[in-house]
């Protein structure tokens, strides 16, 4: 199944995070899973955005989180960009069966 395109809740522990303030956009890159390059999923915090997550590369490291919104391909890799941190949050287990794991969006990725 191809979620491109498609709106969703992902899930995933953030094995690497990064802010790139020094990037175009200054993107804040929470990758999911797997630590950069091999990362299964990217959450995308743009810097006009980020004052609202406050420093998201830090408060989420380490932890399994939960981003709703838009899945689209990035460099062959699936991302979603995130605007609003109430889409943005701790998964607490409370997220139900609607809630995909980056590992089971399309087999490719996982390779």
């Amino acid at each position: 199944v191809n979620y491109v395109g498609q709106t969703a809740t992902v899930c995933g522990v953030v094995a690497s995070a990064r802010y790139a303030a020094r990037s175009k956009g200054q993107p804040t890159f929470l990758n999911l899973d797997q630590p950069y390059p091999r990362q299964i999923f990217t959450v995308v915090i743009f810097g006009d955005q980020r004052p609202k997550f406050g420093q998201p590369e830090v408060t989420f490291s380490g932890k399994r989180v939960c981003a709703a919104g838009r899945i689209e391909m990035y460099r062959g890799k699936p991302e979603m960009i995130v605007n609003d941190p109430a889409r943005l949050n701790l998964d607490t287990g409370q997220t139900g069966s609607t809630a995909a794991p980056p590992s089971k969006l399309t087999p490719a990725q996982t390779e």
